[in-house]
């Protein structure tokens, strides 16, 4: 059975990638991958099952080389470096990609993505913890998803020829400035304002809560989540 499943989804991949969307149809991947039609149904419940199941497997080695890669000593440099890994993916595989993120009132039942979430959120939360974050996890997380995903759509729909790539460079230093600290030594650290230094420590004592979970009761470490969450977004 396993090896059954495993055809249908690359049938399905290669129609995908050669077709598009419309490409694939229980009958062109059943007559491709030597099944039965219904045989699709029973591996996958229906046709969105099978492509979420093709964009798991494809992005799947995305999320290979994002877990393979040393972190370096800086969580800022790997948070870029996930940023491009991501836009790369994207062209690499243009059509899962917009199968992925291309409808937004489907992108939260797709497994791929949520798991693309996930690698995202574990990237910011190093940088927080660094404190090198001056808004919350959540708000850098939602505008690098944004800023991402929408400069990679706008890249594949581009004529290779005319693709200028350096606007997703120019597109992540932009968010970069918006959530990132001026990183400076600690013996300078006045250079920031009073504010930025504030909302920086909040982000960072928030990320590192669980490292201590039997010093506040749960009452007490949802107020002072609160309460870090005020000082990250002071406005």
């Amino acid at each position: 059975m396993a090896g059954t499943r495993t055809s249908i989804v690359k049938a399905a991949s290669h129609l995908l990638t050669h077709g598009g969307r419309e490409a694939v149809s229980s009958r062109a991947v059943s007559a491709l991958a030597g099944v039965q039609a219904p045989t699709i149904y029973r591996q996958f419940g229906d046709m969105a099952g099978l492509l979420d199941a093709v964009s798991h497997e494809t992005f799947a080695r995305y999320v290979s080389q994002e877990a393979t890669f040393e972190p370096t000593g800086d969580p800022a440099q790997d948070l870029r470096r996930g940023w491009d890994i991501h836009v790369a993916f994207g062209l690499a595989h243009p059509a899962v990609y917009a199968l992925m993120y291309g409808n937004r009132a489907e992108l939260s039942a797709t497994s791929a993505a949520q798991q693309g979430g996930e690698v995202l959120r574990g990237l910011i939360v190093r940088v927080a913890q660094a404190g090198r974050l001056q808004v919350t996890v959540d708000r850098a997380a939602q505008m690098i998803a944004a800023a991402g995903q929408g400069v990679t759509l706008e890249l594949i729909a581009t004529p290779p020829e005319s693709r200028d790539l350096q606007l997703a460079t120019a597109m992540r230093e932009a968010v970069m400035s918006a959530i990132l600290t001026a990183q400076v030594p600690e013996d300078r650290s006045g250079e920031q304002s009073g504010p930025q230094r504030v909302a920086a420590r909040a982000v960072a004592l928030n990320a590192v809560l669980e490292e201590a979970p039997n010093v506040l009761s749960g009452a007490e470490r949802q107020l002072l989540a609160e309460w870090l969450e005020r000082l990250a977004n002071p406005r």
